[in-house]
């Protein structure tokens, strides 16, 4: 069967740019020639590459005509390598740089009679606000609605055990050595955030309710969702806070993140629905109505489908997304585990008859079903490889996509219960986690070998990796 599917067009409001808090391309364009790798974030902060952030000022007259080139800087006569206080263009946009003052909490320049430039400027109305923010009382107009020093920050302590002798006794893989992973467990709310080879989190980020779902995004954001919340917190890991949160009518779901084309898909089984998050601005922008209670997503490497099976009708379906969001249905298959598109082909697992089944997708026709390790609960596709994780005796089965055929195992002796395998970002290792045993694996995908596997003081329902990020404080 095959059918098009519904996409419903989501069009936010916005009264300005000061709400949509986008930097102009020119702008964007002048610093990046002085400072190559600055980061934009989508509420309007610019941070430097060596961290240092500046504040964009919107004027209320602008001038987005004329060859942008730098008006003044305070202190005068200063190149934007200088990296000064103030920096003025020609169009009237100005940024800012954030300081310490005397008390050591961050600021901007204090000068007797700030220029009118300045003075007429207004902050992103968005904007996450840096911790402690103080504005000089002759700049406080720049803060329009913005409420300064509301958010809360997230990090908390985390109890550590009594005995702390094997607290840093993982193996530190080279590869890894700027990664932080953050955690969560079916034993706390909040998430664990570990450094890579420690067994107890260095800190806790703070929730309301438990997650249902987390994904980073960039090395900036940590995407969740939660039971029981209607929303999609974005929380900003330079700052360790909530830096938006995206709302939704229905309780949203799974989180899949889709890196090259910047989008965000999130399912939501209550709305019959897959909801599609712009990531550079962080805002809704489609709502695509699919059929049945949606989970167990699968986006194909080159994101053009996205597969999905229906937990009512144990139907398996895949949206063509560059073929005007046309519906095939791929068939019925009992107690998926797991679901896999490869070399054209659909790899679905069933978790009760412990089988991997093989399903041209062209044709809908099962091409092999292979008999795999008890409790199958995860896949993952690797160049022509298929790595089928186990839960019955802690393995992973390797599937040779060419010949459809299991050519090798890894055996984990673990003595756990093994949750999920995850790739981290575009390399060739892949993590698996266990509920029961507390600990991690790192797997090579390309030769198949256990580079380690390291303890935790909890266990793990599931993980995100992003690399160390310079906190704004």
């Amino acid at each position: 069967m095959r059918k098009l599917l519904i996409v419903l067009l989501l069009m936010l409001s916005c009264t300005s740019n000061v709400f949509a808090a986008k930097i102009p391309d020119n702008v964007k364009s002048f610093v990046d020639t002085t400072f190559p790798k600055t980061t934009y974030r989508f509420d309007g902060l610019i941070m430097l590459p060596d961290s240092t952030v500046y504040l964009p000022l919107f004027p209320s007259n602008f001038y987005d005509d004329t060859e942008l080139s730098i008006k003044y800087t305070i202190p005068e006569n200063k190149k934007l390598a200088d990296k000064p206080d103030a920096v003025v263009f020609n169009n009237n946009f100005v940024i800012l740089k954030m300081i310490k003052n005397k008390e050591g909490q961050n600021t901007v320049l204090n000068i007797p009679t700030p220029p009118y430039e300045l003075r007429s400027g207004i902050l992103p109305q968005d904007l996450l606000v840096p911790k402690g923010l103080v504005i000089p009382e002759n700049l406080k107009g720049i803060i329009g609605n913005l409420v300064i020093g509301t958010t809360p920050d997230l990090k908390v302590e985390v109890m550590k055990p009594k005995n702390t002798v094997e607290s840093v006794s993982g193996v530190v893989i080279p590869e890894l050595k700027d990664k932080v992973f953050y955690i969560s467990s079916p034993y706390s709310k909040n998430i664990q955030v570990l450094t890579q080879g420690n067994k107890t989190p260095d800190f806790a980020l703070e929730q309301e309710n438990t997650p249902i779902s987390i994904a980073t995004y960039n090395n900036e954001f940590l995407l969740v969702t939660s039971y029981d919340k209607k929303t999609l917190d974005v929380i900003s890991l330079a700052d360790d806070a909530v830096i938006r949160q995206i709302v939704f009518q229905y309780q949203p779901d799974e989180i899949l993140i889709d890196n090259p084309r910047k989008v965000a898909y999130v399912s939501s089984g209550e709305a019959a629905s897959i909801f599609v998050v712009n990531l550079e601005n962080m805002t809704l922008s489609k709502q695509i109505k699919i059929n049945g209670m949606c989970e167990k997503m699968f986006l194909s490497e080159d994101g053009t489908k996205l597969l999905y099976n229906d937990k009512n009708t144990r139907e398996i379906w895949a949206i063509e997304l560059d073929n005007k969001y046309l519906l095939k249905d791929i068939g019925r298959f009992p107690n998926v585990s797991r679901i896999v598109y490869a070399g054209n082909k659909v790899y679905i697992t069933s978790r009760t008859k412990n089988h991997l089944a093989i399903i041209d997708y062209d044709t809908v026709n099962l091409i092999t079903e292979l008999e795999v390790c008890a409790k199958p609960v995860d896949m993952l596709s690797y160049k022509n490889k298929v790595f089928v994780l186990s839960a019955g005796n802690n393995a992973i089965q390797i599937v040779d996509i060419t010949t459809d055929k299991i050519v090798d195992q890894i055996d984990l002796k673990t003595n756990g219960f093994s949750t999920r395998i995850y790739r981290i970002g575009d390399s060739n290792l892949a993590i698996v986690t266990d509920s029961k045993s507390s600990i991690y694996s790192i797997i090579n995908l390309d030769t198949n070998d256990i580079l380690a596997t390291n303890p935790l003081d909890i266990p793990v329902s599931s993980i995100a990796v992003s690399n160390k990020v310079k906190k704004i404080k």
